[in-house]
């Protein structure tokens, strides 16, 4: 079938008459005229309708998810498939996502007094606001960059606090902390924040906000990207999977995408493999709920 739908394609886009296609791959024309006009197989019929499947959840994506996240979510939908089948079709469909780009460092070294690494590039927590990270990255607009200061929980890789401005500063990087704390409730106290060496986390600013909050800073060494692996992997994740595949004309503009996305695909329905394939929040949710049934039964085996 594949096959005559070659040839058929050949005349379709460059005009190769079905005779001179059918010599050329040494099969009869009356064969061809039998494949090309059947009737479609409930194979053929299930292929296409999973075909129609991945290229809609492709684009749903952004079109940044791959076979993995693709086939977790057929497997919701109720389809029985195979990430390696999946995969196959992404490749005859043409659907891959973009490769990432080389990121410039933004980190400048403060000359204030640092905190120490508390971390060892453990991003791991076994609850929430147990260990959170954070970073600032650039995007690119019209008017001129735009930056965004990040604080992630990383139990469950939600972004809790995000803040943007036209200036690489401390205060952007206080404003997205404080975002954090009210999203928790404002009880934050004992949280890890591990950031790099930056002068925007180590001036006297984000110091005291920390201090106010009763959160305990950490921070990895000057020049190493694996210190702050985790937030540094959020950024790649922004860049190629949101800000590259867009042209922001306002820093407004970019403000009000870059937040949309965070809150409503990002933390909501983007699948994150340290998840196990779960969101942030649903993850969060998820897990909330396991651990309220395992104390129940907790209590009621005591009693």
């Amino acid at each position: 079938m594949i096959v005559a739908e070659f040839i058929a394609s050949q005349r379709t886009k460059h005009g190769v008459p079905h005779a001179i296609a059918c010599r050329a791959l040494e099969v009869s024309q009356s064969w061809f005229y039998k494949w090309i006009n059947r009737k479609p197989t409930a194979r053929d019929q299930r292929r296409e309708q999973l075909d129609e499947q991945i290229r809609r959840l492709f684009t749903v994506s952004g079109e940044t998810y791959g076979s993995p996240r693709i086939t977790r979510d057929l497997r919701e939908a109720g389809w029985k498939v195979s990430e390696n089948t999946v995969a196959a079709r992404m490749v005859e469909l043409g659907l891959a996502g973009r490769p990432p780009k080389r990121r410039r460092s933004l980190t400048r070294p403060g000359k204030r007094p640092v905190a120490r690494d508390l971390v060892r590039r453990n991003f791991t927590a076994v609850a929430p606001d147990v260990l959170w990270c954070g970073d600032v990255t650039q995007i690119d607009t019209d008017e001129g960059p735009l930056y965004l200061a990040t604080t992630e929980d990383l139990f469950s890789r939600r972004m809790l606090g995000y803040a943007m401005s036209a200036h690489h500063d401390a205060a952007v990087v206080v404003a997205s902390l404080r975002m954090a704390a009210t999203t928790r409730g404002g009880d934050v106290d004992g949280v890890i924040f591990h950031t790099d060496r930056g002068s925007e986390y180590t001036a006297a600013a984000t110091a005291a906000a920390c201090r106010t909050l009763g959160v305990v800073q950490s921070m990895g060494r000057v020049g190493s990207a694996l210190d702050n692996a985790a937030a540094e992997a959020f950024n790649s994740t922004l860049k190629v999977e949101f800000v590259h595949r867009h042209r922001f004309t306002t820093r407004a503009e970019a403000r009000i995408k870059v937040a949309t996305w965070i809150a409503d695909f990002y933390n909501t329905t983007r699948r994150h493999s340290a998840n196990d394939g779960l969101a942030p929040i649903p993850f969060e949710h998820q897990m909330a709920h396991a651990r309220a049934v395992s104390a129940t039964q907790v209590r009621t085996e005591v009693a």
